[in-house]
């Protein structure tokens, strides 16, 4: 790796690391959800039971993408600061957690993936967590509008 990869791995890191808030703000609404549903179903509009229920639904996929982009996030801050070797260490050690398909199970020899191929794909799973994130919003938010506070 040069010193434009190692850069661009660092970057890429920080930008996880400020897309936390984002996976802070997910966590937040599925726990106030699961939380209103928990103490307040009986008294909760039909839709705003539902709207709720999607939040808490959409959590579990949230957690999911926030782990794998807390987990993307370690892989590039360790390309950056030179912990990880190489893209073919990493696919090695990746190999052996069993975390990528190794070459016997494959028909053809195994090739490294491009950087650019990782930081888009990095980059694509950035933004469908903050998709699943909006519509979490936005139903938490058909929640509270259809619910009668009086």
């Amino acid at each position: 790796m040069n010193d434009n990869d190692r850069a661009t791995c660092a970057t890429l890191a920080g930008l996880l690391r400020a897309a936390a808030v984002l996976t802070l703000w997910g966590f937040a609404l599925t726990c106030i959800a699961a939380l209103v549903i928990a103490l307040t179903l009986r008294s909760l509009s039909t839709t705003a039971t539902m709207s709720l229920g999607a939040v808490v639904i959409l959590g579990a996929l949230e957690r999911y993408f926030s782990f794998r982009l807390r987990f993307d996030e370690a892989l590039f801050d360790g390309l950056a600061k030179g912990r990880i070797a190489s893209l073919e260490a990493l696919d090695g050690a990746l190999s052996s957690l069993g975390l990528r398909e190794t070459q016997q199970q494959q028909q053809q020899p195994r090739t490294t993936r491009p950087l650019d191929d990782r930081v888009a794909g990095t980059r694509q799973l950035m933004q469908r967590h903050a998709i699943v994130v909006a519509c979490q919003s936005a139903m938490f938010l058909l929640a509270l509008m259809t619910q009668d506070i009086s």
